[in-house]
């Protein structure tokens, strides 16, 4: 498809969207194995129980596992939509309280980086959305692919889940740095996950930031400290999130606290509170 032919597609898509007021925060990390999916979905959960409409966008687009995590069957996921033979209404699945997610696909290595063609066709699935959302939680693949870029340099919010690992660190480290160098990106809210105490959690931020404040524009936020929490491998055997099967358990605490900071981060009062300024964003050409 040509350029300007597919630039118009893109556009009419987002016109037609209707204005939804959305806060849109994408979970990210670097790292595999930081416990980000988990963060993602129990944020999702206590965002819900606070009342607002959450949408989980599973982003790990070869290697999708938000369902598989909530026991959840799924009959169609994103490369049906991409391939024209359903909407994105048509493949949300529902968990627990409510929370919506938009399921990927597993094991196909077509998905991991979309074409220029497919990418459009995501932007404008979601310009016919007709779910309403309050907030759109984006949980991003491991590393820093350029569909990580895309999705954190869209968002209003970056949560980065670091655990007190030097791999996790560095690549905390890494993505921020092309994050801010790249695509102007010079906030972070920091989620110090799976640490033994608050303590510990304190200590692992004043290391990152002790790197970004030498060598990065950036300014770090502390919003979360997760503890090392045994009820949170229990309730993966089960396939639930812990903040559904142990709700009163030391991480769903922590997450229950993040979630009522998060409903009080300020949504832009411009255009970049709209849905459509997010996928706007998404389809602007990367930075060289």
């Amino acid at each position: 498809m040509p350029k300007d032919v597919l630039a118009d597609d893109q556009a009419s898509g987002l016109r037609k969207m209707k204005k939804q007021m959305v806060k849109v925060i994408s979970i990210t990390g670097g790292k595999g194995g930081v416990g980000k999916t988990n963060v993602t979905l129990n944020l999702a959960m206590a965002l819900a129980q606070l009342g607002k409409k959450v949408l989980v966008l599973d982003a790990d687009l070869g290697l999708a596992n938000c369902d598989v995590m909530l026991g959840l069957r799924v009959d169609k996921n994103l490369s049906h939509v991409l391939a024209g033979s359903a909407t994105l209404d048509d493949i949300l699945v529902e968990g627990p309280y409510g929370i919506k997610i938009v399921p990927a696909t597993s094991g196909s290595q077509n998905m991991t980086e979309l074409s220029p063609v497919e990418h459009a066709s995501l932007i404008r699935a979601f310009s016919e959305l007709h779910t309403p959302i309050d907030v759109l939680l984006v949980d991003t693949a491991a590393g820093i692919s350029d569909m990580v870029l895309s999705f954190s340099r869209a968002s209003q919010d970056v949560l980065m889940v670091v655990c007190d690992e030097p791999s996790s660190i560095t690549d905390a480290y890494a993505l921020m740095k092309i994050l801010s160098r790249d695509h102007g990106v010079d906030k972070f809210k920091i989620v110090a996950n799976m640490v033994r105490s608050l303590k510990e959690g304190q200590e692992l931020f004043a290391k990152l930031t002790r790197v970004t404040d030498r060598f990065l524009d950036v300014s770090l936020e502390l919003v979360a400290t997760v503890p090392q929490d045994e009820n949170v491998r229990k309730a993966a055997r089960k396939q639930k999130a812990f903040i559904e099967a142990f709700p009163t358990t030391p991480a769903s605490m922590a997450i229950k606290t993040l979630a009522l900071k998060a409903v009080k981060w300020p949504l832009p009062g411009s255009a970049s509170g709209h849905l459509e300024f997010f996928l706007e964003q998404l389809v602007q050409p990367q930075s060289d």
